[in-house]
């Protein structure tokens, strides 16, 4: 095994809590929406606030948080997302949860934090596998946390996963305080570095591909449980297994995108993953009524949408590894703003789309996506070089 091995295993583990955490209110939006009296539309803005709160209030705390030893600023990290957790569960209307949600969501500077330390500690041809072992807890996930959370809140209302998350948080604060070295080193943020990333043409490309793709993702599963209901008539239980078996894929997409990587390089990668995620979309509202294409759809959508991370982040790291953290905190960022775009698209024109069509919401944003990944590498170049 490996030195690092050990520790990239504990982030996993970690992002685990975290994407359970973050995503599970997915799938219980409407026992949400009737308790709290308020649209699926309306509380389906949790997972919006959650994305805003990553997206504007991460990238300012890694910068805060720059010159602090690495297992601090974990350990700082962590403990907001479990106040945010245990202020979700307490929440008694939508304004609370929102705010508790975007208050979790700056706690989430956890996962680029963690992916930094990862990249800075493995050798330059184990960094995709070393980063798809990180977040491989995001694609288990879906696996593991959202689907018991789904059965759970459905069962036995949504505060129940919601007060089980804040239990697992404060456990992992606990195992970065018990396991994490204090000698850990990795490369700080600074606000010098985020000013050079931001006038890099070849970062800003990479980094709105993030956004489109996860803005295409969340214009659907915001509201993932009425989207498969309206398609397949699934119950309670079908649910949260067809939630599993698409965390399922998700894994196996993970691991298959880290591998591709370090094979054939991250670029063509993503090309290939990209294509097929996106024709598995828009081919989603068109099984409506078939269950078995409809499932074959959501695993290669699982399959090549999660393959993505892998090879994104290789990306970033390859164009400018000094300031990868701040790279990998942007692209959190942009993950994130994508959720909120597409959380709030996905509500605005749910009236028109319905639940059964709201996929084709999200293709065109998956086909920029797309699109983005085949300009010209020497335009970018270009770009930073004229700079």
């Amino acid at each position: 095994m490996h030195p690092t091995q050990p520790l990239l295993i504990l982030f996993s583990a970690i992002n685990l809590v975290i994407g359970s955490s973050a995503f599970v209110l997915a799938s219980i939006v409407e026992p949400i929406a009737r308790d709290l009296g308020v649209g699926v539309a309306a509380a389906g803005q949790a997972t919006t606030a959650y994305a805003v709160g990553t997206a504007v209030l991460a990238p300012a705390l890694l910068l805060a948080s720059g010159g602090w030893p690495r297992k601090r600023a974990l350990l700082g990290a962590l403990a907001l997302f479990t106040a945010g957790n245990l202020l979700s569960a307490l929440a008694g209307s939508l304004p609370m949860l929102l705010a508790a949600r975007a208050l979790m969501g700056a706690g989430a500077v956890f996962i680029p934090l963690a992916a930094g330390i990862a990249v800075a500690l493995v050798e330059p041809a184990r960094r995709g596998q070393a980063l798809s072992v990180v977040f491989l807890g995001i694609s288990l996930s879906y696996v593991v946390g959202v689907p018991i959370g789904a059965w759970l809140g459905l069962r036995h209302g949504w505060r129940v996963p919601v007060g089980a998350a804040t239990a697992a948080s404060a456990l992992a604060l606990l195992a970065v305080a018990a396991g994490v070295p204090r000698a850990i080193r990795a490369p700080g943020a600074s606000v010098a570095g985020l000013g050079t990333v931001l006038r890099s043409a070849a970062a800003v490309s990479v980094l709105a591909t993030t956004l489109l793709y996860f803005g295409a993702v969340f214009s659907v599963f915001a509201y993932i449980g009425p989207v498969l209901r309206a398609l397949a008539s699934v119950s309670d239980a079908q649910l949260s297994w067809t939630l599993m078996l698409f965390g399922c894929a998700g894994v196996a997409g993970t691991l298959l995108g880290g591998w591709a990587t370090d094979r054939f390089g991250a670029l063509p990668t993503l090309r290939v993953l990209f294509g097929v995620f996106t024709l598995a979309l828009a081919c989603v509202p068109l099984t409506a009524g078939h269950p078995a294409a409809m499932l074959a759809a959501l695993l290669t959508w699982g399959l090549c949408g999660f393959g993505t991370t892998a090879p994104q982040q290789a990306r970033l790291v390859a164009v400018d590894l000094p300031r990868s953290p701040m790279l990998l905190s942007l692209n959190s960022s942009m993950m994130y703003f994508g959720m909120a775009l597409g959380a709030a698209l996905g509500g605005a024109l749910l009236p028109q789309a319905g639940f059964a069509r709201l996929a084709w919401v999200g293709a065109p944003l998956a086909l920029l996506a797309c699109a983005l990944l085949w300009l010209p590498p020497e335009s970018a170049a270009a770009a930073d070089s004229a700079r």
